[in-house]
């Protein structure tokens, strides 16, 4: 298949969500109001609770079997890989930048934590019912697809908020009123307070003198293991699972439950399955999940554009990361994993593990600048940016990572 139809295929879906964002953005006007920050906030909740879950929890249930599930083992891997890179490369730009340290939490996340579910789930299907598509038959290309997209988005949402979620919180805050707050406020950084509990464990079993500590003999020691793991201990305890079990997370459990269950299967799925209407029902209500997010999406850039400015550096060390080294990386490591025999041959598959690199920053981000109060207006701004150019960077990389699996 020529590049020139890939690339007509690549850019097909882009054009989609480019024209539902821009309803979603003229939608969010002053002059029409209909999708105002109150009413993204009550749709959002409708997606987050119901649309995204119901979902999720359809499209793996007819995609995940025992056979399925040997075969689908790289991709928790590969995304975890996205993240410690994402980390990595990140931290990289804040060295050459010089980020203030309020944006440090924010610089990290954009880079680490890709939209892996809602974008997907919007660009696997319109690919997939392309005619110059190479991945086969419509019905069969969109059924795998979405279940690929769904296991990819509850994945993400995993490490999202149990990794991307405390960094963000801990090196978003500006030093001076750490310092400030440190011991008044502990009980409201727990990770700092057990991390430093940790750091004193290593340091009060070091040998010191006797002008340093008189009163040393006289004190009981305790093993430096027992200190340290009841210090990571609270440390895990202060992360909240709350965020870990989302919606499309518990959606995730019980389309894993419904696919490899066989009795609760042969129920649900199938057209002479006599539970047939639940899984229909929650396929009907899953429909809305994709519109919705689009429309939710041009809404938050639009009121992006009226925020403050941010340092034109730091926007492009976030570019050049997401939408150029990531990806490139992505190939070595995804091609690599195929020639070692840890990949199987689906192409499909293959296409999904490579768009995982390629994908803007989580919209969730934005949630946790919200929630800490720290960044908010510069990951308007960064995902203006980053969304704007994403629909010539996925154009592209889909075009090429098309080409490299057909």
């Amino acid at each position: 298949m020529g590049l020139l139809q890939l690339f007509v295929t690549a850019s097909m879906p882009v054009l989609n969500v480019l024209l539902v964002t821009g309803v979603g953005s003229f939608l969010a006007t002053d002059s029409i109001g209909i999708l105002s920050k109150e009413c993204s906030k009550h749709l959002n909740n409708v997606v987050f609770y119901v649309f995204n879950p119901a979902l999720v929890a359809t499209n793996l249930s007819r995609t995940i079997t025992m056979e399925s599930m040997a075969l689908l083992w790289f991709m928790p891997v590969n995304v975890l890989l996205t993240f410690i890179l994402g980390l990595i490369l990140g931290w990289a730009v804040i060295q050459i930048t010089r980020a203030p340290t309020n944006l440090r939490g924010l610089i990290l996340g954009c880079c680490a934590a890709g939209n892996l579910g809602n974008l997907l789930l919007i660009i696997i299907p319109a690919i997939c019912k392309e005619k110059g598509s190479p991945f086969g038959d419509h019905d069969r290309c969109r059924t795998y697809g979405l279940g690929y997209a769904s296991l990819s988005m509850a994945l993400g949402a995993i490490f999202l908020w149990s990794i991307v979620y405390n960094i963000v919180r801990i090196t978003s805050m500006d030093t001076e009123e750490e310092n400030k707050n440190y011991h008044i406020g502990s009980e409201e950084h727990p990770f700092l307070e057990e991390t430093d509990k940790l750091i004193n464990a290593v340091y009060s079993d070091l040998p010191v003198s006797d002008a340093e500590s008189p009163s040393s003999s006289s004190q009981i020691k305790v093993p430096l293991w027992k200190k340290a793991t009841e210090a990571v201990s609270s440390v895990f305890k202060s992360i909240d699972l709350k965020k870990l079990l989302a919606p499309s997370t518990v959606g995730v459990m019980v389309g894993f439950a419904i696919g490899l269950i066989s009795p609760i299967r042969n129920a649900m799925i199938g057209e002479s399955a006599p539970l047939r209407t639940i899984q229909e029902s929650a396929t009907l209500i899953g429909d809305g999940a994709i519109p919705s997010l689009t429309l939710i999406m041009g809404g938050n850039l639009l009121r992006g554009i009226r925020r403050s400015c941010v340092s034109g550096w730091i926007i492009a060390g976030v570019i050049l990361v997401r939408y150029i080294i990531l990806p490139l990386l992505g190939v070595v490591i995804v091609k690599g994993a195929v020639r070692l025999g840890l990949v199987h041959a689906d192409p499909l598959y293959q296409f999904v593990l490579l768009l995982q690199y390629a994908v803007p920053p989580a919209m969730n981000i934005s949630t946790m600048t919200q929630l800490f109060g720290a960044g908010e207006k510069e990951c308007s701004v960064i995902f203006i940016w980053l969304y704007s150019l994403a629909s010539v960077s996925l154009t592209l990389w889909s075009t090429f990572f098309m080409w490299t699996v057909s």
